[in-house]
């Protein structure tokens, strides 16, 4: 009976142990997933610009670039208004209503519904594989710093934020600005 009891749980065992070993796959996937959809903030600038000559901005017509009434009403415009106003000035810069301005700013916000393919471990033994669709909506704000003398682009943040619905971006939307311009000025390489 013992032997006939030990025999059972060896086969349970090694079967069990390929099943575990695809549910963990399955939960690491998620989590990497998971952090692949985080905020992401690149930057980019001219190395020739003097940004220590820069003590003035104006915001000039921003864009957004959305079908979702949450992400592209008036009151959206205002908060990225507000909040690249808000960062701005406290990096030291002012803002000018009327009148020439050292800089010039112009945004861009959008939001796009994707999908991501995924794929984990399925079957006996773990040994086949399952694709799942994942939808996913990307909001993506992008705003530009111009030299009005020269009308050259100086200084570009790119921010980009995945959420399961494009109204949770929305309130990320400050998050995004803040990020974008703690990176300015630039630190030249």
């Amino acid at each position: 009976m013992t032997q006939l009891f030990l025999l059972q749980l060896q086969r349970v065992r090694r079967f069990a142990a390929p099943a575990l070993r695809g549910i963990a796959l399955i939960i690491l996937g998620s989590l990497v997933a998971q952090s692949a959809r985080a905020q992401k903030i690149t930057m980019e600038f001219d190395q020739t610009a003097d940004f220590s000559k820069y003590k003035t901005f104006a915001i000039h017509e921003g864009r957004l670039n959305s079908r979702n009434p949450a992400l592209g009403g008036e009151l959206v415009k205002k908060q990225i208004e507000v909040d690249i106003q808000n960062g701005l000035t406290a990096k030291g810069l002012t803002m000018v209503t009327s009148g020439a301005a050292d800089l010039n700013v112009r945004y861009t916000f959008g939001a796009a519904r994707k999908s991501e393919v995924e794929a984990y471990p399925a079957g006996w033994y773990g040994m086949g594989t399952r694709y799942v669709r994942v939808p996913y909506a990307e909001g993506t704000l992008v705003i530009d710093l111009r030299d009005s003398t020269t009308k050259s682009l100086v200084w570009r943040a790119i921010a980009a934020e995945d959420k399961s619905d494009a109204s949770k971006i929305q309130g990320k939307i400050n998050d995004m600005v803040k990020k974008s311009i703690d990176k300015y000025p630039p630190k030249k390489k």
